[in-house]
């Protein structure tokens, strides 16, 4: 049967955008893990990240409404292992598996605890996210994209691992008597495609900080601050601003820092400069011989010949510089690695079992 997507979202099937989007900001912030303790729970966290993952994307949720959760993972589609697309290419989706990217994207901030971000209709939080810019809705030769991030008002942040931290949390420096100290960093994750990784692109983030006036008022001002985030980049990789926090008496604006993150793809992992890809085949072509078409990140795809080569189960092959820069050397890039997951049928008929025990070596 497979995952019924729309009832773990608490949906009916034929549910619109909006309320595709309200059900996963409401069940993602009650089932978040770092909020949400009781047994299970991380488990249907994950559940809800992949449901809104699909139901979210018209090309996944349209395969899916049509030949369920086995046609879109690729069990009910042609010999090759994919699912069968609405113009009858194949397709494969698989989940990446990391529920708390969902949320980061969806919410701006990995932790459910920021409370003081004005979450607005759109569930990207008008208050932290403006709308001025998608890299979700920009074509992928545009690598420019906004935000919006607001940085003062509401407490603090409290949970783990948070994308945004209180300029006041757990600072040691905060302002004492007439010293003028600075605030803590204000860190946000920065979320990055594998392609932006590879070309290097341009990334604007409009920030909502307070500025003090003349008079000694503090104003509410928008800036945008510009990210030119270089080929090959590890996720990690800090950018920070000086003191473009909020300003205010007797003390020093903290300095706003985004730290670069991968952005779960859809096809390759990133390890180090390499890239991992997984192919899914068939155990009658890993026995019998199949072509391969890899993809790879500019777009093209390279071509693997196993008809004189039996693919098994830890078999990898590396495609030499089809991988991505080296920070140090953008000259130079890694590989692609290419695995396989090998689908083995459900069940046998007793004469298929007596030719393989004839014909298999012992």
């Amino acid at each position: 049967m497979g995952k019924d997507y729309y009832s773990i979202l608490g949906l009916q099937k034929g549910a619109n955008d909006d309320a595709i989007k309200k059900a996963y900001r409401k069940l993602a912030l009650k089932y978040h893990p770092d909020k949400n303790k009781s047994p299970g729970a991380d488990e249907k966290f994950k559940e809800i990240a992949e449901a809104y993952e699909v139901l979210s994307d018209k090309k996944k949720r349209d395969i899916y409404d049509k030949y369920g959760e086995e046609g879109l993972k690729g069990s009910a589609g042609s010999a090759g292992g994919g699912g069968m697309g609405p113009n009858g290419s194949n397709f494969t989706y698989t989940f990446h598996g990391d529920p708390r990217a969902t949320f980061a994207q969806f919410f701006g901030t990995s932790s459910p605890f920021n409370s003081f971000f004005d979450f607005g209709p759109d569930n990207r939080g008008n208050g932290m996210f403006s709308t001025f810019g998608h890299d979700d809705d920009m074509d992928m030769d545009q690598d420019i994209f906004s935000h919006g991030i607001h940085l003062g008002g509401g407490p603090m942040g409290r949970g783990p691992g948070g994308a945004f931290r209180s300029q006041s949390f757990n600072n040691p420096t905060l302002n004492r008597g007439k010293d003028k100290l600075q605030d803590a960093p204000i860190e946000t994750d920065l979320y990055v495609t594998l392609e932006d990784i590879l070309r290097g692109c341009t990334k604007r983030m409009k920030i909502s900080r307070k500025v003090m006036q003349p008079d000694g008022t503090a104003k509410k001002e928008d800036k945008v601050l510009t990210i030119h985030v270089k080929p090959g980049w590890k996720a990690g990789t800090k950018i920070t601003f000086q003191k473009e926090g909020d300003q205010g008496r007797n003390k020093i604006p903290a300095d706003i820092v985004f730290i670069i993150r991968d952005k779960p793809h859809p096809h390759f992992r990133r390890e180090g400069s390499d890239v991992r890809y997984t192919a899914k085949i068939t155990l009658k072509q890993a026995l019998c011989g199949t072509i391969v078409e890899v993809p790879t990140l500019t777009g093209s795809k390279v071509t693997l010949d196993f008809s004189k080569e039996i693919v098994k189960p830890a078999t990898v092959k590396r495609i030499q510089g089809h991988g991505l820069p080296f920070p140090k050397e953008p000259s130079r890039k890694g590989d692609l690695l290419v695995s396989f997951d090998i689908k083995f049928p459900d069940t046998l008929s007793q004469s298929t079992k007596d030719i393989l025990y004839d014909t298999l070596p012992q």
